[in-house]
């Protein structure tokens, strides 16, 4: 199987959806435990110079979550909910509060690869085509690759 060292991030040509895949040095359940416990999440999600600030997090199916992301005297905050978190798999709404009206559904998917090694698939449903490709020209793979540089280190460290 081809390995994904970098992120894949991929806009479907006849939905408004993107897709993302990384493959990571680490167990299913490591990449489950970073996306779901708020003191690890928040070191590692987003771009570099940004801090986040976890407001509420409930990763639960049925639970609820904010945080802020700021940088200097800018602040970002964000807030979903957890439709469903099981072994393997998040099933999650996320809204940038810029943009209240612009909520995605998320899914992630944690891929046992074998030999400690996993792949996070992720997509994001939005509700246009324009709201997408907005989505794709906001630096959001800066941040997304970035962040998950972060979380690397963190796995390599053996802080996850």
């Amino acid at each position: 199987m081809h390995k994904i060292t970098e992120t894949v991030i991929e806009a479907d040509p006849k939905l408004p959806v993107i897709r993302m895949a990384r493959d990571f040095a680490a167990t299913p359940e490591q990449l489950m435990r970073a996306h779901t416990d708020p003191e690890l999440f928040a070191k590692w999600v987003g771009p570099d110079g940004l801090t986040t600030r976890i407001e509420h997090w409930d990763a639960r199916s049925g639970g609820s979550w904010r945080y802020v992301a700021a940088q200097g005297d800018a602040e970002f905050g964000f807030h979903g909910s957890f439709h469903e978190v099981a072994p393997g798999r998040i099933v999650q709404t996320f809204t940038f509060e810029g943009e209240p009206e612009g909520v995605a559904l998320e899914t992630l998917w944690f891929d046992d690869l074998g030999d400690g090694r996993t792949r996070l698939r992720a997509q994001s449903l939005v509700d246009s085509f324009e709201g997408r490709d907005a989505w794709l020209r906001s630096g959001m793979e800066t941040g997304v690759n970035e962040g998950y540089a972060k979380l690397e280190r963190m796995i390599a460290d053996g802080a996850v």
